[in-house]
């Protein structure tokens, strides 16, 4: 019978995005969804399409199978003045956006309604977020109310990416344990701001998941409120109601006090009960 080390070892493999899906699925999901863009706003329309970048957990590679959704930044020139057609009408400029997939199932999403979701025949969707350059790394994005808000994607990305460095590599593998956690117990938290807390969270973190995973949900209530890395969005966890932080926060008292149970019957060799409790916590998925 295998280690429950092992057993994490070979749960992680299967939850990790392979090379297939890195060089193959998300890159062609990719192209599908821009090929409307690029058609519906070529170089001589009124609002050029520029170009488009993988962003969230597909670029940080935090994405975890089975693979449903990828975020894509769609970038527009402002060459002749698009912007300010739509400076005070995002929701418009949206709706443009939307036109190009005529005949497509679309729907939008985002905390307040900034993305078009592109669904495929096949499963799955992408989520792209439809930008104006701002300067630097700055984007300017609809609102969802008419305005615009600024956003710094690549710079939360590589502040993650710095991270992961930091502690040794080890918070990507860390970050899609949790998010088999957040998927098992109500999804109550976003991609991001889980992501964010957990590089938050630690100062030093080693390649023990067990441990990893006990200490963060022991620590994260304290960690609840955290900042955008980019700079710009504020407290990440402001879309949660008092009700559903008090949900979040005892979600993390039972899988800490699941986790510790877990621990320590693997302490005393009972691998069954450890594996069970373990299951509870990522789902069924994980090896038994």
């Amino acid at each position: 019978m295998s280690t429950i080390s092992q057993s994490f070892a070979s749960f992680i493999e299967t939850i990790e995005p392979t090379k297939y899906h890195l060089e193959t699925l998300i890159p062609a999901r990719k192209k599908s969804a821009i090929e409307n863009l690029e058609e519906t706003f070529p170089a001589g329309s009124s609002m050029p399409f520029m170009h488009a970048s993988l962003m969230g957990s597909a670029e940080k590679k935090t994405i975890v199978r089975p693979i449903d959704d990828i975020d894509v930044l769609a970038v527009f020139s402002n060459e002749k003045d698009a912007y300010y057609k739509y400076q005070f009408d995002s929701k418009n400029f949206l709706y443009r956006i939307r036109q190009a997939y005529d005949g497509v199932s679309t729907q939008q999403v985002g905390a307040r309604g900034q993305a078009v979701r592109v669904f495929f025949q096949s499963g799955g969707h992408v989520d792209v977020a439809p930008v104006f350059p701002g300067g630097g790394d700055d984007y300017l994005l609809p609102s969802g109310n008419g305005g615009w808000i600024t956003t710094s994607p690549f710079k939360a990305n590589r502040w993650f990416t710095g991270r992961n460095q930091d502690l040794g590599n080890n918070l990507r593998p860390l970050v899609r344990l949790l998010k088999k956690w957040n998927r098992e117990h109500s999804s109550r938290l976003s991609s991001f701001h889980l992501e964010t807390m957990a590089a938050t969270v630690f100062t030093k973190l080693g390649s023990d998941r067990r441990t990893a995973l006990k200490n963060f949900f022991e620590w994260a209530p304290s960690f609840l409120v955290v900042q955008d890395p980019g700079g710009h969005s504020g407290d990440l966890s402001s879309y949660l109601t008092w009700s559903s932080r008090q949900d979040v926060i005892r979600s993390f008292e039972a899988a800490k006090n699941r986790c510790e149970k877990a621990i320590e019957a693997e302490s005393v060799a009972n691998l069954s009960e450890a594996r069970r409790l373990w299951r509870i916590v990522l789902g069924e998925d994980f090896p038994g």
